[in-house]
């Protein structure tokens, strides 16, 4: 078995499965499984940080780049994939894309808000809200279709798939981009660079050349990412 019509009865989530359950460590279930808990893991550090020290400043960019990056990957590979596999991929990945969005507007506004505007925490709050139910509508509604309709093989080659655009995805806030393939990776692949410049901190000629280079690489990933889960 590789791909297959999803059942219309709902499977087991995600998040109660074992690894092997999964497909095994490699593959996109166990992939998006780990990331997921560690946002969690950075989520929950971060509310229970001090609010006038560094560490929460540190959490809030590590959980950024995970979250863009993870989601960028997740609307050029998974999603359209499982449109096709799925009679409800449609509905349900179109609800996903909805939190994305939400996500992305709210991070966007911290982003760009002074430090000191109280607000900040107000959408730092909502955001975190929105991952969080994005996390389990992925796990207990999204990901078990996949996990019905493809064998072991094939969710690791789409774990594979993934993890080459996820590492050369954006890693920032860029709310105009849009949702779905092919407008994400046109729009979306050239920023990636310029948000690791700017992860970095980097102002040196060298790095800014070896971003222009993994603004290449990574619109290359895309692309064939794009083409395997066809």
């Amino acid at each position: 078995m590789t791909e297959q019509s999803a059942p219309t009865t709902r499977p087991q989530s995600v998040a109660d499965l074992d690894t092997a359950e999964l497909g095994g460590e490699n593959s996109i279930l166990a992939r998006q499984r780990r990331d997921h808990d560690e946002l969690d893991r950075m989520m929950n550090a971060y509310e229970q940080a001090a609010t006038d020290g560094p560490e929460r400043d540190e959490l809030w960019r590590s959980i950024v780049q995970l979250v863009f990056s993870h989601a960028f990957a997740e609307e050029t590979v998974l999603w359209p994939l499982l449109r096709r596999v799925s009679d409800d991929g449609e509905a349900l990945t179109a609800v996903v894309e909805e939190e994305h969005q939400a996500v992305n507007e709210l991070v966007a506004k911290v982003e760009e808000a002074d430090p000191a505007d109280p607000r900040r925490a107000e959408w730092i709050a909502e955001a975190f809200a929105l991952i969080r139910q994005d996390i389990r509508d992925e796990e207990d509604e999204l990901l078990p279709l996949l996990r019905a309709a493809l064998d072991d093989r094939r969710l690791r080659q789409v774990g594979a798939s993934w993890d080459a655009v996820r590492r050369g995805a954006p890693t920032r806030p860029h709310p105009g981009i849009p949702r779905r393939p092919p407008g994400n990776a046109v729009l979306g692949v050239p920023l990636s660079g310029y948000d690791r410049l700017r992860d970095l901190g980097a102002r040196r000629p060298g790095v800014l050349a070896g971003a222009a280079l993994s603004v290449t690489g990574a619109a290359l990933l895309a692309a064939r990412a794009r083409r395997s889960g066809r």
